[in-house]
């Protein structure tokens, strides 16, 4: 008689502070964008939603270092071969892409934070020659000033708002697939074949993620002071 397959086993994939990490910074892109459009007096709770992505940003580039194996950078550097692979189907049961951040998922990831970092660097030292200014804005030219605000209020909002938007529309199509992609970022956990590597979700990784965190706010506070 053939071996039946083994039944697949809850597996921790998404660590708590990655899975903290985001739903903050879902909630905190919501904030910004509507505070922005607010204007006036809800620039002030622009400016600290901008600060808190700035934090949850530094956060997420040391995770990607130290954090649960599926949250690493390693875990999700695709060869261009494998992408390939990927777009075109089949790929080998040995690389399990589909864990953590496929391909795909992958460079959504990599094309947020760096969409984030220049957003950030943008609103730093932008001037709306108005009542508000970032608190890097002293330190650049006024031409400077006024480039990444340009940017800061157009094409740096509108493609994070299209890339959020292509990202939720990813998460639907999964979903009709049978690939529940929400449910794991909520509990941590997808059944998936025995002796399938977890992430790290310990006590010891949790405490980690707090020292980091702690270090991701003492850097906003730094950068944020200069411009005291």
């Amino acid at each position: 008689m053939p071996t039946p397959p083994a039944e697949p086993q809850p597996t921790r994939v998404w660590d708590l502070p990655t899975r903290l990490f985001h739903w903050l910074l879902a909630a905190t892109l919501v904030g910004s964008v509507l505070s922005g459009h607010l204007g006036g007096a809800a620039m002030v709770w622009h400016f600290r939603c901008g600060y808190l992505v700035f934090g949850l940003l530094a956060f997420r580039i040391a995770w990607g270092f130290v954090g649960g194996r599926w949250s690493r950078f390693a875990s999700f550097v695709y060869a261009p071969a494998t992408v390939l692979r990927y777009l075109r189907g089949p790929v080998r049961a040995d690389e399990a892409l589909d864990i953590g951040h496929n391909p795909l998922g992958a460079f959504s990831v990599f094309a947020l934070l760096l969409l984030l970092a220049v957003q950030v660097a943008t609103g730093l030292v932008a001037d709306d020659e108005i009542a508000n200014s970032g608190p890097l804005n002293r330190f650049v030219s006024n031409a400077t000033a006024t480039r990444a605000t340009g940017w800061h209020h157009g094409p740096g909002q509108w493609l994070l708002i299209a890339l959020v938007v292509l990202h939720l529309g990813a998460i639907v199509v999964y979903l009709r697939r049978g690939n529940n992609l929400v449910r794991p970022m909520i509990g941590g956990d997808k059944p998936l074949p025995p002796g399938t590597p977890a992430s790290a979700d310990s006590a010891a990784t949790r405490l980690l993620a707090l020292a980091v965190a702690g270090a991701a706010a003492a850097l906003v506070g730094w950068v944020v002071s200069l411009g005291a």
